[in-house]
């Protein structure tokens, strides 16, 4: 029995893949569309709610109040100590505007929660970055970054968890859940006193695990309304 083939069935395949690779997007391409995403945010301050759950630390939950303005502008303000990691806020944008200043690699997906994520690899260029190496999950169709992980010279390794709400159009997260390294963590002089002078048993010691988490809850959002630069400077 003879079998005839549509020439159509065969060129149609080839057409579909050559489609799909002109589509596909460099890893820079994908951080690219994070970065202008997060910058339609010229300036906002938004209200914060800090709960640190560290090691040795007892301490109730903190409210603040952040300011950030393009390109590098911010500062918490806050009648308690708050302990804010900057990786996930200016930092953060910092690292996205150069992207001479490494190398970025896409090693693969995963499922975050109900989003597949493309994993991006960070690798910079120069050994005078403070960052050693770092991962994002970047979740493609809304062009957001919904976990990164960072290994920097002066805090050690920093995974960050970004939960998106209201504010998803610029890319700015209502909660960010930070798990640090309590060894290489910089954390502010009043509060390491604390922790040098606590009586701590050995045993209390081998019990406490050695990382600690940050939660900041984000609310009350003020987009490019405007920001003095007089802000910045008290």
């Amino acid at each position: 029995m003879k079998y005839k083939f549509s020439l159509s069935f065969i060129i149609m395949p080839i057409a579909l893949l050559i489609i799909q690779s002109a589509v596909a997007q460099t890893p820079n391409q994908l951080l690219n569309g994070v970065y202008k995403k997060v910058m339609t945010a010229k300036d906002y301050t938004v209200d914060a709610n800090i709960k640190v759950d560290l090691p040795f630390i007892k301490m109730l939950p903190i409210n603040a109040k952040i300011y950030f303005k393009q390109k590098d502008k911010f500062k918490v303000e806050s009648k308690s100590i708050a302990i804010v990691p900057r990786q996930g806020f200016d930092q953060f944008t910092k690292m996205l505007n150069d992207t001479t200043s490494f190398t970025a690699i896409i090693s693969g997906k995963e499922l975050i929660g109900q989003t597949e994520a493309i994993i991006i690899n960070i690798i910079p260029s120069a050994d005078t970055s403070d960052l050693i190496l770092g991962k994002l999950w970047l979740n493609k169709k809304e062009s957001i970054i919904v976990k990164s992980q960072l290994t920097t010279k002066s805090n050690g390794t920093i995974l960050t968890e970004y939960t998106y709400g209201n504010q998803l159009n610029y890319g700015l997260p209502d909660l960010m859940v930070f798990t640090v390294d309590i060894k290489k963590f910089k954390i502010p002089k009043s509060v390491s006193a604390d922790i040098n002078n606590a009586k701590v048993t050995e045993e209390e010691k081998k019990k406490n695990e050695k990382k600690g988490k940050i939660y900041i809850s984000l609310n009350n959002y003020s987009i490019n309304k405007g920001i003095s630069d007089d802000v910045f400077k008290k």
